[in-house]
C-alpha cells in the first residue's frame, strides 16, 4: 500500500475519536432540528470543529457534529449519497418493534416513552457536542448558539456532570477502552489471533480503513466528476472514488438514566443490611470492586487495571459470566485457551474440549469492540442521574447491535439461563415466558448461589445513531451536491 494511503489525516478527523476530551471536564450535547437547510450549510461551512491534531497546549473549548439520517436529508443531501451509508443507520434506532426488541427497548425502555429520538417530532438532526475547561462551557455554548440561531431549532440541550471518573452508581469507570492501531501495525488482512489483544484495527472505528477482517466497511463513495472541488479524500480501496466516510464515524448515542438508591437498596437487602457484603454484591454484578479493579487477576506486574483476561477464571468463581464487564467484553481470542501447537489449534478450532466448548458459546471479541465516549449527568438534589452512553464504531450492526443484543440484553449470553445484564437489563419475560431476573454466581462445589427479582436499574430516555463525519466530509456536506 503506497505510503500517502497509509498516513493517517489527523487534520481531518474529529477529535473525539482520538482524544475523548477528558480534560475538559465541562460539556453539553445540543439536539438540533434544521429549520432553514441554506443556513444550516452557512453555518457548517465554516463551523469551528476540533481536529484529531496533537495541539500544546491542549485546546481549552472543542465542538463535535454529527448527524442522523433524517438530518443528512433535511439538509439537502442527494439522496443516492444517503443510501451509501449501512442500513442500520438509514432505519435509526427506534425505528421497529424487531429492533427494539433485540436492543432490549421493551416496557419501560420502548422507544414511544423516549424523551427525544423515539417521535419522528422528536427526532434530532444534528448532534453538536460542546466541550469546556471548567468555567467556559457558558460562554461557548452562548457563542455556538448564536450561530446556529439563523439555520437550527433547539430540540434538547443535554447537560453532563463531571463525576471525576466515578459513574452514578459510584464505580471507576471508562478504564476499558480499545487501543487504537493509528500506527497501522496491524496486517491487513484477516488473520486469526490465538490470544487475547487491546489492539484494534483502525477501520474498526474509521470508515476508509481496513477492519478486522481485512475488508473496508460500506460507505458512500462517489464518481470524481460529483467532487469536481476534490473536498473529499479519495478511496483506499478505490482510488477512482471520491470517500465521504473517510476519517468519520457512526456515533451512537443513548440517555440512560440510573436509579441509584434503588440499585443499592436491592444490593443491601440482600446482603441483610451488611455494608460489606452489600458492597461486595455490588462488585460482583459489575466485575470491578469500586475502585476499579477487576475481579480476576491483573497479568503480570502492572498497575493497568484493563491488563487482564478470564482465561484464569473459567468457571466464573471470582468474576460471574453474567457479570457487567464480562459482558461487554469477554476478552476472548478468536480460539479457546490452549497450548500454541498446531495439533492442539486444530483440536480447539473443531470445538473439541469442554473447555472449547464453554468458549464457543461466545463469539470472538475482537470483531465486537466499541469506543466509549460517554459523559454522565444530574446529581443536584431532585434531579435525575445517569449517563449519556455515546459510543464510536464503523459498523454499527457488528459492534453496538450486536453487543447490546447479543451480549447486554440477551438473556442466553454463555447459556446462562435466563437472565440479562445486571446493570442494564429490562427483566421483562422472554418471548419463551421465562424470567429474566435473575443474576447466577457460579459456586466451587454445589449449586451457583443466584439472586432473583432484580429490578430494573437503568431505563432508556431516548438515542439515535449518528453519522460523525471527516471535517473535509462535513464541508463537502454544507454544499449543494451536484
Amino acid at each position: 500500500m503506497a505510503e500517502a494511503a497509509m498516513s493517517i489525516e489527523f487534520e481531518d478527523i474529529q477529535g473525539l475519536v482520538r482524544f475523548g476530551y477528558k480534560h475538559l471536564t465541562q460539556a453539553c450535547f445540543l439536539l438540533l432540528r434544521i429549520r432553514d437547510a441554506g443556513a444550516a450549510r452557512a453555518w457548517l461551512a465554516n463551523a469551528p470543529v476540533t481536529s484529531a491534531i496533537t495541539r500544546k497546549p491542549p485546546p481549552r473549548t472543542a465542538v463535535q457534529i454529527a448527524f442522523t439520517c433524517a438530518g443528512l436529508h433535511a439538509l439537502g443531501a442527494a439522496e443516492d449519497i444517503v443510501e451509501g451509508f449501512s442500513a442500520e443507520f438509514l432505519a435509526g434506532m427506534s425505528s421497529d418493534e424487531s429492533r427494539a426488541r433485540r436492543l432490549g427497548d421493551l416496557g419501560a425502555n420502548d422507544p414511544a416513552r423516549w424523551q427525544w429520538g423515539g417521535a419522528q417530532d422528536r427526532m434530532p438532526h444534528v448532534l453538536v457536542m460542546l466541550y469546556a475547561v471548567p468555567g467556559e462551557l457558558d460562554e461557548w455554548l452562548r457563542t455556538i448558539r448564536a450561530q446556529c440561531e439563523a439555520g437550527f431549532e433547539q430540540l434538547d440541550c443535554l447537560s453532563t456532570s463531571d463525576m471525576d471518573g466515578v459513574e452514578p452508581f459510584g464505580f471507576v469507570d471508562g478504564i476499558s477502552q480499545p487501543r487504537i492501531d493509528w500506527e497501522r501495525e496491524r496486517a491487513a488482512h484477516d488473520e486469526e489471533q490465538f490470544e487475547y489483544t487491546n489492539l484494534s484495527c483502525l477501520g474498526e472505528y474509521l470508515l476508509g480503513y481496513p477492519n478486522e477482517y481485512g475488508a473496508y466497511t460500506d460507505r458512500p463513495l462517489l464518481d470524481r466528476a460529483r467532487d469536481p472541488a476534490a473536498l473529499l479524500p479519495r478511496a483506499e480501496d478505490d482510488a477512482d472514488k471520491a470517500d465521504l466516510g473517510r476519517n468519520g464515524s457512526y456515533l451512537v448515542m443513548r440517555q440512560l438514566r440510573q436509579d441509584v438508591e434503588g440499585f443499592w437498596r436491592f444490593v443491601d437487602g440482600q446482603a441483610g443490611g451488611d455494608a460489606a457484603l452489600s458492597e461486595k454484591l455490588a462488585e460482583t454484578m459489575v466485575g470491578r470492586t469500586k475502585k476499579g479493579k477487576p475481579l480476576v487477576e491483573v497479568s503480570g506486574e502492572t498497575d493497568d487495571l484493563n491488563a487482564f483476561t478470564y482465561d484464569g477464571d473459567p468457571e466464573g468463581l471470582r468474576c460471574p459470566f453474567g457479570a457487567h464487564i464480562r459482558r461487554s467484553n469477554p476478552r476472548n481470542a478468536d480460539l479457546p485457551p490452549g497450548w500454541s501447537d498446531p495439533i492442539s489449534r486444530l483440536v480447539r478450532r473443531l470445538g473439541f474440549g469442554s473447555d472449547a466448548l464453554r468458549n464457543d458459546l461466545i463469539a470472538s471479541t475482537r470483531f465486537h469492540r466499541l469506543l466509549r465516549r460517554g459523559r454522565e449527568y444530574g446529581g443536584a438534589p431532585g434531579e435525575d442521574v445517569g449517563l449519556h452512553f455515546i459510543c464510536l464504531g464503523a459498523n454499527i450492526a457488528r459492534q453496538f447491535e450486536f453487543v447490546q443484543g447479543a451480549w447486554l440484553a440477551g438473556t442466553k449470553f454463555d447459556a446462562l439461563p435466563g437472565e440479562g445484564d445486571p446493570l442494564l437489563g429490562h427483566r421483562l419475560a422472554g418471548a419463551d415466558g421465562m424470567p429474566t431476573d435473575g443474576f447466577s454466581m457460579p459456586a466451587a462445589s454445589g449449586p451457583d448461589r443466584r439472586l432473583t427479582g432484580l429490578p430494573q436499574f437503568v431505563t432508556v430516555q431516548g438515542g439515535a445513531y449518528f453519522f460523525l463525519p471527516g471535517i473535509r466530509a462535513l464541508r463537502y456536506l454544507s454544499k449543494v451536491q451536484p
